[in-house]
């Protein structure tokens, strides 16, 4: 998980604020220029318009706020996505609006709402610069297994209820960093409806003698997982990748565990460590996931 270290390495290496910023501006135009729509020999493809909106929606600790972005054709297959530890901004509702143009309606989360609306920061830089560490394990400790499973149920309540979403067919689910639990807990929450769940470097998913560990909550689930793994991460728990190795053919439906040429935060447009060629790979797999059971 992204924490006090990654902070202080990138701190090390000379990363200031302003630095921070011109990387992820850089890798902004670089994720967007990734995502432009490209066919075969026959040029670009025309994707589907799409609508954004802010919304909210009552749950059982107040109302979550979040960002919905769609396709505006026919009803679509949902995906709700949970952000990494610093939250619903720019990024990530542009990681929304890949997915949109691919076809999935999706609705990104305020994991933060029980504190504060969103965005709490605008982008990494201003979280790695403005004390956001020590915020967010404040507001981090309100977010257990029960009270993400207990969001994720009213989440899916919401998208159901949308005329954008087609309800016959599976959700999917993709978490970062501290949101990759989510995801599995997500599934593990509403196994007749989320068949789909994806981790990006999460941390905390191997928890040892706890029956609410995301990795014992996976086999309580309908869903094919890609667990996708940052080397780094894996450098420091080998073990917790052996587990979910082993994990992974004994579950309900195809699901992946791979080790990515790429250091934790390496699919996130605004992180330091963001690294396009390994996170094109990721996406492809996530695209095969949804592709294979939604």
């Amino acid at each position: 998980m992204c924490d006090e270290e990654q902070l202080a390495k990138w701190a090390r290496e000379g990363l200031n604020r302003r630095q921070f910023g011109a990387l992820g501006a850089m890798a902004v135009a670089g994720a967007a220029a990734a995502c432009a729509p490209v066919g075969a020999e026959d040029g670009p493809v025309t994707l589907p318009a799409m609508g954004e909106k802010a919304v909210s929606f009552p749950t059982s600790a107040g109302t979550m706020d979040a960002w919905y972005v769609y396709p505006m054709t026919n009803p679509a297959p949902a995906v709700i996505l949970w952000p990494d530890i610093a939250g619903l901004r720019e990024t990530k509702k542009d990681i929304a609006r890949r997915l949109a143009g691919r076809g999935y309606a999706t609705l990104v989360l305020n994991q933060y709402y029980r504190d504060t609306p969103a965005p709490v920061w605008t982008d990494f830089a201003d979280f790695a610069g403005n004390g956001g560490w020590d915020r967010a394990r404040a507001m981090r400790g309100k977010l257990g297994a029960t009270d993400i499973m207990a969001d994720a149920r009213a989440a899916v309540a919401w998208l159901d209820a949308q005329p954008e979403v087609d309800s016959k067919r599976g959700i999917g689910t993709q978490g970062y960093c501290m949101g990759g639990p989510f995801a599995v807990w997500t599934a593990a929450a509403e196994p007749t409806r989320v068949r789909a769940a994806a981790s990006f470097h999460g941390g905390g998913l191997v928890r040892d003698n706890d029956r609410l560990s995301p990795h014992v909550q996976m086999s309580s689930a309908n869903a094919g997982f890609l667990i996708a793994v940052a080397r780094n991460d894996h450098e420091k728990s080998p073990g917790d990748t052996a587990t979910l190795e082993k994990l992974a053919p004994t579950l309900k439906r195809a699901s992946t565990v791979k080790v990515h040429d790429g250091d934790h935060g390496w699919t996130v447009p605004d992180s330091p460590a963001y690294a396009p060629a390994a996170e094109a790979e990721a996406w492809d797999d996530l695209m095969q996931l949804y592709g294979a059971n939604l």
